[in-house]
């Protein structure tokens, strides 16, 4: 088996090799620079690492590979857009850099390559492949979509939210780790079972992000604690304290879900506040353990040698066991 970091770096020569022609350079140089922007790979590097799992050949899911790079960033390119977000990974956004109208172009210039690459892959396979790319690029943007209609909604549901985790995250995920497996050579079944692992992991790790958003610890989680609160996201925190408030606490929490003006830390320490009545945070880490356990049993009855499930426990526990 080949180490997921030499993956990731085989993801990254491969990018760095991807070439798109020269004019219109303003649709085409927006993608360089958005894919020359960096990222963990890890996406691309898990397509390999299925592949390799069922002894498939790893340069033959190369091109592939990248079709989920490329798509993913495209993805954040649109999301960039919606979002009016000023950076990316500590850069300028295209459509701040362009304008919107030549990031949404070329974002979409970005999902026809995608699909380009994605079609390399060998004929015997081509329709599963496509198949599940397909429904996972649909799931993604039903996810998204979704997403922005919680945005003016004041009565989301706990069940409403983990489907859209499921589709704007999850699935990505899940259907990137199938496609590798049938490039690999997997069996239908083994292969749908690590859609399911890859499916509920990845609602896990959203999950425990949401948690880590209130409780982490900012010099290891990488983001300002207290984002979600500050902006009125509508995490599975928040949801579940909304649903379990009463009285005093459900105005308390309301008043500052409505107020305009306020200190942004006295805010975040009072939401906290109501979260820690309410046991929030225990709610939201046996809702994760759930999913991790769901992810976990798929795993185990997955055909493959046992020194194989271990390498994926551990990638799924180097996911889930971030400090906080």
């Amino acid at each position: 088996m080949k180490k997921l970091t030499d993956l990731q770096v085989l993801i990254n020569e491969a990018v760095d090799k991807l070439t798109f022609p020269e004019s219109p350079a303003e649709l085409y140089e927006p993608i360089s620079y958005i894919l020359a922007l960096g990222g963990k790979r890890l996406r691309p590097a898990l397509l390999l690492m299925a592949c390799d799992l069922f002894g498939g050949d790893v340069e033959s899911a190369v091109e592939p590979a990248l079709a989920i790079e490329v798509f993913h960033n495209f993805t954040l390119m649109h999301d960039d857009i919606m979002d009016k977000a000023p950076l990316r990974r500590g850069q300028v956004t295209v459509h701040e850099k362009w304008n919107a109208n030549v990031a949404i172009l070329s974002g979409d210039a970005m999902m026809v390559e995608s699909n380009k690459l994605m079609m390399k892959v060998r004929d015997a396979i081509l329709r599963p492949v496509m198949d599940v790319f397909n429904e996972t690029a649909t799931g993604v943007c039903e996810g998204q979509q979704i997403d922005m209609s919680f945005e003016e909604r004041n009565n989301v549901g706990i069940n409403e939210y983990l489907n859209m985790i499921r589709l704007k995250t999850a699935v990505l995920l899940g259907g990137t780790l199938k496609i590798g497996a049938i490039i690999g050579g997997a069996a239908l079944n083994d292969a749908d079972l690590l859609y399911s692992f890859g499916v509920n992991l990845g609602i896990a790790f959203q999950l425990q992000d949401d948690i880590l958003d209130v409780y982490g610890d900012p010099d290891k989680f990488g983001k300002q604690v207290g984002g979600d609160i500050i902006s009125n996201k509508k995490t599975y925190l928040l949801i579940k304290a909304l649903e379990l408030a009463k009285g005093q606490q459900a105005n308390e929490l309301n008043n500052w879900l409505t107020a305009r003006q306020f200190d942004a830390q006295n805010k975040v320490t009072a939401v906290t506040d109501i979260y820690n009545q309410l046991q929030i945070r225990q709610h939201a880490e046996k809702a994760m353990q759930t999913y991790a356990e769901r992810a976990f049993n798929a795993l185990d009855d997955i055909n493959l040698p046992e020194e194989r499930r271990q390498y994926l426990r551990q990638f799924a526990d180097s996911l889930l066991v971030r400090e906080y």
